[in-house]
């Protein structure tokens, strides 16, 4: 298991000369993009996920001269803007926010306004409250633009050391019951690398339950990205759930999780499986009897669940 602990930056002696260069091609940036202001719609605007200075010129005009500013969290949103010397009333739409909110922000649209929302941190609309605006916004045939910039999901998947070719975000897992355990069972299925999103105090059993269920595959644990202290854990699903028994980690967190390896000529095929399901679903149900025949077969649970589910449709 590898570990990757950013730390403070070195400098690099940048001369004055190329610092003032610079600045004046973002001043010139920032001038064009207030001069131009924003056209009538909503507009998404990716705001920095821990570190500051990932903000962009376009990103800045948007929040100075839309008509109206929405924000996650006001609290946040304020401190960011107020580093950047803009001042601007801010009204609040998050996940409890009510649908008449939303409509006020859609009326305003459809009268011509321009409505700029920006999420507590990263793209509005990526695990966030912001898509059911966004569709309403659509429904009403008004426009919606987006002014991109960071999020997580693509900040872990990079640094992940994992394929970037083709890649599934499932957002959080429920916390727990069955629920949790067919969501990480479908996701057994899904051949390409995946994105989840955990809290620190969910990530000993994420990993424990995701080893289970998908077998030891290369993963990365992503914590507090762009921030002081982050940081990338990476080894196998059960090397990291060791890993977490024995830490507290705070802030952000992503597990970044590789696609299941190619099966080779020795391992097990689903002819073989569906042998063992079918002598193992004639006492028990299929949670239960995947769970025997994936420990005495050494394979992954979600797959054995999903083929167990098949025969005992087939046979009903």
């Amino acid at each position: 298991m590898s570990e990757t602990n950013a730390g403070a930056g070195r400098g690099n002696g940048v001369e004055e000369r190329t610092v003032g260069r610079i600045s004046a091609a973002l001043t010139a940036c920032l001038r064009d993009w207030l001069a131009k202001g924003l056209q009538p719609g909503l507009h998404l605007v990716a705001t920095p996920i821990g570190n500051l200075g990932d903000i962009s010129p376009r990103a800045l005009a948007a929040i100075a001269t839309a008509d109206r500013v929405y924000c996650e969290d006001t609290r946040t949103s304020r401190q960011l803007f107020t580093r950047f010397g803009i001042d601007r009333p801010l009204k609040a739409y998050h996940e409890h926010s009510t649908e008449a909110v939303r409509d006020e922000i859609v009326e305003a649209v459809i009268r011509g306004e321009a409505v700029a929302l920006v999420s507590e941190a990263g793209m509005p609309a990526i695990s966030d409250p912001g898509f059911k605006l966004a569709r309403a916004v659509i429904a009403a045939d008004g426009e919606v633009f987006v002014i991109p910039g960071p999020t997580a999901v693509t900040a872990a998947l990079t640094v992940s050391g994992l394929p970037t070719d083709s890649f599934f975000f499932a957002g959080f897992l429920p916390q727990k019951g069955p629920g949790r355990r067919a969501r990480i069972d479908a996701l057994s299925s899904i051949p390409a690398t995946l994105v989840i999103y955990e809290s620190p105090h969910r990530l000993r059993p994420a990993l424990q339950d995701l080893a289970d269920g998908l077998g030891d595959r290369d993963a990365a644990v992503v914590r507090e990205k762009t921030k002081k202290f982050e940081e990338v854990r990476r080894g196998t699903l059960t090397e990291l759930a060791a890993w977490s028994r024995d830490v507290a980690p705070r802030g952000e967190i992503a597990i970044v999780i590789g696609p299941a390896p190619a099966p080779s000529s020795g391992e097990v095929d689903d002819a073989a499986i569906m042998a063992a399901l079918h002598e193992a679903l004639a006492t028990e149900r299929p949670s239960r009897a995947a769970k025997q025949v994936a420990e005495s077969l050494g394979v992954p649970r979600g797959h054995v669940y999903q083929l167990a589910v098949r025969l005992k449709g087939e046979a009903g």
